[in-house]
This record gives structure tokens, sequence and C-alpha cells, in this order.
């Protein structure tokens, strides 16, 4: 797996709120910028989500691509979005939106790592209360911990 899945670059916070396309858009802008996957993977995120939601608890999206678009990406990586206005996710509230591509299947290990970090509430909540991207970095730095 890739060193760093997730890096500083990769990481924003919106004082704001979004729609859910939207927010979903920005996850696969950020992932494309970083040369993780093509243009299509957002074509593949939006079939993913009208297929089953990605929604997940605790606050938190997890939009990515099909099975069947795994040819779009190029290399494992994560985008992380803050949107201290919310998004409404299909009638959930989220406020995490946290794009991922994995090569293989390495994205069922970067699942893993993000699913531990959001089942602690005090974790989300000190995410909630993170003042900068770089803030959020050093709170995020187990999903770059093998």
């Amino acid at each position: 797996m890739a060193d760093q899945v997730l890096a500083i670059g990769n990481i924003r916070i919106h004082g704001g709120s979004a729609a859910k396309l939207d927010a979903m858009r920005e996850a696969a802008d950020i992932l494309q910028a970083t040369g993780a996957v093509t243009a299509e993977y957002f074509d593949a995120m939006q079939q993913r989500e009208e297929t089953v939601s990605t929604y997940m608890g605790n606050e938190l999206a997890i939009p990515h691509g099909t099975n069947e678009m795994k040819r779009a990406i190029l290399d494992s990586a994560l985008s992380f979005v803050r949107y201290d206005g919310g998004v409404d996710w299909g009638g959930e509230p989220v406020t995490f939106v946290v794009g991922i591509a994995g090569k293989g299947d390495e994205h069922l290990e970067i699942l893993s790592r993000i699913a531990i970090l959001f089942s602690d509430d005090d974790a989300v909540a000190a995410l909630k209360q993170a003042a900068t991207e770089e803030d959020l970095f050093a709170l995020l730095s187990a999903v770059n911990e093998g």
C-alpha cells in the first residue's frame, strides 16, 4: 500500500454546507488532482451511490467507485472534506466526506482504518473542533499507519 494515502493537500474545511452531489464532486476532484483517479471516477462514485448509500453513520460519508470501474483508480488515496454547515446525505446529516480510491483490494484496509477512527466519539468530536487542515491531518494520522 502507498505509504501515505492521505496527504495534507487532500484535506479541506468548509464553513458552510454543500449539496450531496457537489460534495461527491469535490471528493473526486481532489483525488483526480493528486493523480489517484481518472476523470471517470466521479461517474463511478455516482453509480455506487445509486446502488447503495455510502453514508456510514457518525456524520461520515465515504463516496467511492464501483468494482466495475476499478480501471479509473491509478493509486490509493483519500480526500477528506469537513463541511461545518453539513451535507444532507439522503436524509442523513453528514459533516465529513471522505473520498476513497483503493488500488486492488487496498480500499478494504483503508476503510477499516477510517471505520476504527470514526467509531470513537471523542475522535469525531476532535475532528469537528480542529481549526486548520494541519490540525485535521495530525488527528487523521492513523489512516496513514499500516
